[in-house]
């Protein structure tokens, strides 16, 4: 069980407040990973400056990697945040298995993405070069190499959050992986 609770708006200082205030406006809630955040009076800005922060990979992209690292590092609440998110940006039920798992067999150019995130996560970014290679040959470039990077960081912060503090997932728990094989 948790030993973290998941501030409400009344506990966070005035900043937290207002980004709370957004967090609804936008989204119609506060993830409770995001409130979490707010235990600090400048990580959940810091984090969200981060996480928002301009890239070369698009939403679609971001979800490849966000989905392979999270399955990597076991985090059941960013797996299930971004199931949801993948669903909004088209991907089915079955591709995000397959993703989860660091592949897929339905797109050469986001197979190569995938299996990259999970092979850097894998090996704290002592990346397998015939893994890096083919991220090359499928398309991508050196700028995508390094937004790609430091989308793993920005995901792999969440997953240690979560796995810290253990807050409730408040989306869709995600399936395991457990029939797809990577």
């Amino acid at each position: 069980m948790s030993t973290f609770n998941v501030p409400r708006k009344e506990e966070v200082n005035s900043t937290n407040q207002a980004i709370f205030d957004s967090l609804e406006e936008a989204l119609g809630f506060v993830p409770n990973l995001y409130a979490t955040y707010a235990h600090s009076n400048n990580a959940l800005q810091n984090y969200l400056n981060f996480a928002n922060a301009k890239t070369s990979l698009k939403a679609k992209e971001k979800e490849v990697v966000n989905l392979a690292v999270s399955q990597v590092n076991n985090c059941i609440y960013c797996l299930s945040a971004h199931t949801a998110i993948g669903k909004m940006n088209g991907f089915t039920e079955d591709q995000i298995l397959e993703l989860r798992a660091g592949k897929a067999s339905f797109d050469n150019r986001l197979d190569a993405l995938a299996r990259l995130a999970r092979n850097i996560t894998e090996n704290r970014g002592a990346t397998d070069n015939d893994v890096l290679n083919n991220f090359f040959e499928a398309g991508w470039t050196k700028e995508n190499l390094i937004d790609t990077i430091v989308l793993v960081g920005d995901k792999t912060i969440s997953n240690y959050v979560h796995s810290t503090t253990k807050v409730p997932v408040d989306f869709p728990v995600a399936k395991p992986l457990e029939a797809v094989e990577a």
